[in-house]
C-alpha cells in the first residue's frame, strides 16, 4: 500500500521540482507551511480580537471588515491563514503515511499530529462561531445536536438555537475563550510532535516562507473575506460564505442521526489513530535498530551527531578501557542506517548494513563481475531515484541499491572507483524528502567536505557525482548518468589497482581511536565541521 500512495505522490513531486526545484517544493515542507499558518493565525488573530465584542459580536465583524487599511485585510489573512493550515495538515499526514513514517518509533509524532488536526478543527469551528453569521448558526446548531446526543447536560443545548430568548453572553464568551486558550494545548501537541527528532525544521526555507506569506497575504487583498449575513435564529439558514475546509462533513452528518454520526466519526478516528500498528509491517519484515560493536567504538561521537532521531547516546565504556562509546536506543531507533555511513571505523549500524557488511557485499559484487573501464556504477536509493534501484542495470550501468543514501559509508565508493570502474554515480532522494530526513545532507558532507567518514583525498572526486531525484524523475537520473559518462570519458580509463586494502586500513583507525589518539581529533575536526556548517 505505501509503494503504491507513493506512485500517487511522485509526479505531483516531479511537476513541482521542476517549477520551484527541490529546495522550495512546498509538498517536501508540508509540515514547516503548518507551523507557518499557526505564526501567521496568531499574529493576526492578536489584532482581531481587540476589535471583538462579546454584545454584538457580527456588528463587531462588520466594523473590522470596514477597516479598509487593516481589519479587512487581517481579518482575510486570518481566515485563508486557516484554510491553508488544514490543507497543510492534510497534505503532510498523507506524505508520512504513503512514505511508512507512521509506525515504530515514529508512531508519537503520528498520533499527536492526529490529535493537531483535530485541534485546528475545533479551533475553526468556534472562530466561525465567533463571527455569528449564517455559516456560524449552523456550525452552533449542528455542534448542539450532536452534544445533545451525549449524556451530558441536563437539558438539551439546541433550545437555545430555537430562538425562544436571546442567546446569553456567556455563550460567545465561552466560544472566545476556547478559541484563545486553545492554541496553548496546540502548542503543547506541536512540541509532543517533533520531540523524537534531531534538529527539527520548524519553518520552511526563506524563500518558501516568504512566497507562501505573500501568497496568502495578496489573496487576502485582492479577495477579502466577506463578513456574511448576521445569523438569526429565527429564520431557516440562507445562503452564506461556508467554508469547505471546515465544513466538508456538514452535508453528511446533518442527514444522519446524531448517535450514527458519533459512531461512524469514532470508527474513522480510531482506525486513524491506530495506524501505527494496522499498518506495520509484519515482524519478520520490520528492519532491526542498529548496534554498536564496542570494540571497535572510538567514542568519535560523529554517530551520535549525525542521527537524525537522537537514538543513540555516548556514554562511558563498560569493557575496561576509559573513555566513552556511543549506545543506541532501540525504542527511538527507525533503522535508517545513517550511523553507519558516519562511523569511520564502521563499528554502528542495523545489522548486514553496517559499513563492513556493505564492503563484503560490494567486493562479492565486484568479485562476480568486475566494473568494466569505461563502467559507471550507479548507487541508487530504494526510496526514490527515480525507481532505477529495482533494476540490476539502468540504461546499460550496474545499479546498487541502498537503503538510504545516507547510509551509504564512503568507502563504498572509494572500493569502486580503486576496483576500476570509471566512475560512480549516487542517485539519493532529494534533501528535502529524505525517508530518513537528513541522510543526503549527511552523505554530501562526506563525500565533498570532509565531515567524518570522508571519502578520502586520494579518490578523484572528478569520477564520483552525487545527484538528487524523486520517484518519478527517472529522467534526472538518465541525464546526471549521461554527463558522468562524458566526464569521466574525458579523463581517459581509470587505472586498476589490485591491491585493495579498505579492510585493514578501517582496522587501523579503529586501532588508533581506541588508544586515544585518534577520537580526540576526529571528535574536534567533526565539531568545527559542524559549526561551519550551522
Amino acid at each position: 500500500m505505501n509503494r503504491f500512495l507513493r506512485r500517487l505522490l511522485a509526479p505531483a513531486d516531479a511537476l513541482l521540482n521542476g517549477l520551484y526545484g527541490w529546495r522550495l517544493n512546498p509538498l517536501y515542507h508540508s509540515g514547516a507551511l503548518v507551523v507557518l499558518t499557526f505564526v501567521l493565525l496568531l499574529v493576526t488573530g492578536l489584532y482581531l480580537v481587540f476589535f471583538y465584542r462579546l454584545g454584538d459580536p457580527h456588528a463587531s465583524i462588520v466594523r473590522i471588515t470596514e477597516q479598509a487599511w487593516l481589519g479587512r485585510w487581517i481579518r482575510s489573512l486570518h481566515r485563508y491563514a486557516s484554510d491553508a493550515a488544514v490543507v497543510a495538515v492534510g497534505v503532510h499526514a498523507f506524505r508520512m503515511f504513503a512514505q511508512g513514517r507512521s509506525w515504530g518509533p515514529r508512531a508519537l509524532a503520528w498520533v499527536s499530529g492526529l490529535l493537531l488536526l483535530g485541534l485546528t478543527l475545533v479551533l475553526g469551528w468556534t472562530g466561525y462561531v465567533m463571527v455569528w453569521d449564517v455559516f456560524g448558526l449552523v456550525l452552533a446548531r449542528e455542534g448542539a445536536r450532536l452534544l445533545d446526543a451525549l449524556p451530558l447536560f441536563s437539558e438539551p443545548i439546541s433550545r437555545a438555537f430555537v430562538g425562544e430568548r436571546e442567546l446569553p453572553g456567556a455563550f460567545f464568551f465561552l466560544n472566545l475563550f476556547l478559541h484563545v486558550a486553545l492554541p496553548v494545548g496546540l502548542g503543547a501537541l506541536l512540541w509532543l510532535h517533533v520531540s523524537r527528532v534531531a534538529r527539527p525544521g520548524l519553518l520552511p526555507p526563506r524563500g518558501l516562507l516568504w512566497g507562501m506569506t505573500g501568497l496568502l497575504l495578496a489573496l487576502s487583498i485582492l479577495w477579502p473575506a466577506p463578513a456574511g449575513t448576521p445569523a438569526d435564529l429565527l429564520r431557516l439558514p440562507s445562503r452564506g460564505p461556508y467554508d469547505a475546509f471546515y465544513a466538508f462533513w456538514l452535508p453528511i452528518t446533518r442527514e444522519l442521526p446524531a448517535a450514527l454520526t458519533w459512531v461512524g466519526g469514532g470508527i474513522l478516528g480510531a482506525l486513524a489513530l491506530l495506524a501505527p500498528w494496522w499498518s506495520r509491517p509484519r515482524a519478520v519484515e520490520r528492519p532491526a535498530p542498529s548496534v554498536v560493536n564496542e570494540r571497535l567504538c572510538t567514542g568519535c561521537e560523529q554517530c551520535y551527531q549525525d542521527c537524525p532521531y537522537d537514538a543513540i547516546a555516548m556514554v562511558d565504556r563498560t569493557d575496561g578501557r576509559a573513555g566513552i562509546m556511543a549506545r543506541v536506543n532501540p525504542a527511538l531507533c527507525v533503522s535508517c542506517g545513517i550511523c553507519a555511513g558516519s562511523c569511520a571505523p564502521m563499528g554502528v549500524g542495523p545489522p548486514g548494513r553496517t559499513g563492513r557488511d556493505q564492503l563484503a557485499q560490494i567486493r562479492d559484487l565486484v568479485a562476480a563481475r568486475a566494473p568494466a573501464p569505461d563502467d559507471v556504477v550507479v548507487i541508487a536509493c530504494t526510496h526514490g531515484a527515480g525507481g532505477v534501484a529495482q533494476e540490476s542495470r539502468f540504461d546499460g550501468a550496474p545499479v546498487l541499491p541502498v537503503d538510504c543514501a545516507g547510509s551509504l559509508h564512503t568507502s563504498v565508493v572509494e572500493y569502486l572507483v580503486r576496483s576500476g570502474a570509471a566512475g560512480v554515480l549516487v542517485v539519493a532522494c532529494p534533501p528535502r524528502d529524505c525517508q530518513n530526513r537528513e541522510g543526503p545532507e549527511w552523505l554530501e558532507q562526506r563525500l565533498y567536505h570532509g565531515r567524518e567518514a570522508e571519502l578520502q583525498d586520494r579518490v578523484d572526486r572528478q569520477r564520483v557525482r552525487l545527484v538528487y531525484a524523486d520517484l518519478a524523475e527517472v529522467g534526472t537520473v538518465a541525464a546526471a548518468l549521461e554527463l558522468t559518462r562524458r566526464d569521466v570519458g574525458m579523463m581517459g580509463q581509470a587505472r586498476r589497482e589490485a591491491d585493495i586494502v579498505l579492510e585493514a586500513e578501517c582496522d587501523l583507525v579503529a586501532a588508533q581511536g581506541l588508544d586515544g589518539r585518534q577520537g580526540p581529533e576526529r571528535r574536534q575536526r567533526s565539531q568545527g565541521l559542524e559549526g561551519r556548517r550551522r
